[in-house]
């Protein structure tokens, strides 16, 4: 299991490019609610935990909208850089919040002087995946597709270890955060994306 947090640019980018896919995928669907063309409509995003190094497009959250008159709706594909409307980047909120599962009071100082998120903002993040993410629609539907099963009382960590299949920490996290991607927009708004 990975212990450090990814510091080069090299893995930030892979995550950029899984977006850039996911966004493309979008882009080549007709609006949901009237069939119009989606224009580019990225909005800017301002995420807390990054290292040095990122590509200059990270601050951006890639979302489209539609040309219509009359109809302009945003649609916005999932993402494996953000989780939902939390401020730090996703691979920041399951890496940390796993660490913290079991560490001393001074490994906690030790991530929050490393991403720079105070000890209430981690609390808050494992307060999310002990009690919130158990109850989302998503995980409700997705948990039997894990192997082995995943044990809720230790989540992320437990989530973490269900997509350990290569000796590539950066490989794994990658395909976690795509199986995660679909909390990153409202249900109301989730698009097919095949696998």
């Amino acid at each position: 299991m990975c212990h450090q947090l990814p510091r080069g640019p090299g893995f930030w980018s892979f995550l950029l490019s899984i977006d850039e896919d996911l966004a493309q995928r979008v882009r080549q669907q007709a609006c949901p609610c009237c069939g119009g063309r989606l224009d580019c409509a990225n909005y800017p995003r301002r995420p807390r935990g990054c290292p040095e190094g990122l590509p200059e497009r990270y601050d951006r959250r890639l979302s489209f909208c539609c040309d219509r008159d009359g109809c302009r709706k945003r649609v916005t594909p999932p993402s494996v850089r953000f989780l939902g409307r939390k401020v730090y980047l996703a691979a920041i909120v399951v890496l940390v919040a796993a660490m913290r599962q079991g560490p001393t009071p001074r490994r906690a100082r030790e991530l929050s002087r490393l991403i720079g998120a105070d000890r209430a903002t981690i609390l808050r993040w494992q307060v999310f995946w002990r009690e919130q993410f158990p109850q989302t629609p998503f995980w409700k539907a997705a948990r039997g597709r894990l192997v082995p099963a995943v044990e809720v009382a230790v989540l992320p960590r437990s989530l973490l270890g269900a997509f350990v299949r290569t000796d590539d920490p950066w490989r794994w996290l990658g395909n976690l955060l795509r199986f995660l991607s679909p909390l990153t927009v409202p249900r109301s708004h989730e698009i097919k994306i095949s696998r």
